[in-house]
């Protein structure tokens, strides 16, 4: 059980890198034991010296293992975790919907913070990262559902706002605002500088919004072919489309149809202004209650619904019945949004209730 009163939680941390390193930073402030290794023993070292872990090495009781490396490792990672502690295991890996095909252990929940940093590295490591980032937690069928509450509590300790998704609506997403927007600022960077060989002003003049939207391009090169290759299928429909939607906007330029470019340029700026702001911790609270079998997998289609009908959840918690095979899982929601989250629920055949929080 993480956080048992009787002793300080334990973290493993696999890959000392920017997120290894601000895990250890952050987990450490909130009185976590941290141990962490990486493939170069220098990066842990280093890590140690920065007050982000406690101990080099590997921790056999290990409440919690995080695995932070590269996509193409995390599974071979994350199977050496499982077996090597009896603690659960996450990953921070941007793709998911590989991970989770090849790891069927109820102890491990995938996850992705969607935060980082110009800074490469551990050096880059920073404590508040994670404070109010949004951090995809990938429940399957075969998670267990005390592991997943247990890292859900522990990902927003960190700060992060939790958003349940399944693995292959995670990547799919992800290849939409993250994967497909950092080959599009690289592609634009490298024409501004092929550019710039014949025209030495040009770079100059490369302030601003240029600067702004490829700004992502600064980050750290080698990790993006692992993403390309086990994200590519998402990846490569996303730019199929962008491809289709730029040749649509190269024809209204070409073809000077004002009237059409206006409208395809309103319904972006409409769009861009309607993007979700993070806001604080709502007043008026509904604590919704689900009678749910205790049964592995049971959680992972309740939450996702509610990331489905965006409804944020604000605190999660199961508590088991003391007799049988059943418990109650108390979702705490927005009360604008609670009505619609319950009648869902029901509709999927939950007898759930809610009541008002004061």
């Amino acid at each position: 059980m993480i956080g048992r009163a009787a002793a300080r939680p334990r973290a493993q941390i696999v890959g000392m890198g920017l997120i290894g390193g601000s895990l250890g930073l952050a987990l450490r402030d909130r009185g976590w034991i941290v141990t962490g290794r990486d493939a170069q023993e220098s990066r842990a070292e280093r890590a140690l010296e920065m007050g982000a872990l406690d101990l080099v090495g590997s921790d056999p009781d290990a409440d919690l293992t995080f695995v932070a490396v590269p996509v193409s490792s995390i599974a071979d990672e994350v199977r050496r975790a499982l077996d090597e502690t009896t603690g659960l295991v996450t990953d921070v890996g941007s793709v998911k919907a590989s991970v989770t095909a090849a790891i069927d252990d109820p102890r491990f929940i995938g996850g992705h913070p969607m935060a980082g940093s110009e800074r490469e590295g551990v050096d880059g490591s920073d404590a508040s990262l994670f404070t109010g980032a949004v951090w995809v937690l990938t429940p399957t069928a075969t998670t267990d559902n005390t592991a997943f509450t247990q890292v859900r509590g522990v990902v927003s300790q960190l700060g992060a706002e939790v958003v349940s998704l399944t693995p292959t609506d995670h990547d799919a997403l992800v290849a939409i605002v993250s994967h497909v927007p950092h080959l599009t600022a690289a592609t634009l960077m490298v024409l501004a500088d092929a550019r710039s060989s014949d025209q030495r002003a040009l770079l100059r003049l490369a302030a601003g919004g240029f600067r702004d939207m490829t700004r992502v391009a600064s980050g750290h090169p080698g990790i993006w072919p692992d993403i390309c290759a086990e994200n590519r299928e998402a990846i490569v429909d996303v730019l199929d489309e962008l491809i289709d939607r730029l040749g649509s906007v190269r024809e209204l330029v070409a073809s000077d149809d004002a009237d059409k470019l206006v409208t395809h340029l309103e319904r972006a700026r409409t769009a861009r202004m309607n993007l979700p702001m993070r806001f604080g911790r709502p007043t008026r609270l509904v604590e919704i209650l689900v009678p749910v079998a205790d049964e592995t997998g049971a959680l992972a289609p309740i939450v996702t619904l509610a990331t489905e009908l965006d409804v944020n959840i604000w605190n999660l918690e199961l508590s088991h019945s003391a007799e049988g095979h059943a418990g109650v899982l108390h979702l705490v929601v927005e009360e604008k949004r609670a009505d619609e989250l319950r009648a869902a629920l029901v509709d999927l055949g939950h007898a759930a209730s809610s009541r008002r929080l004061v």
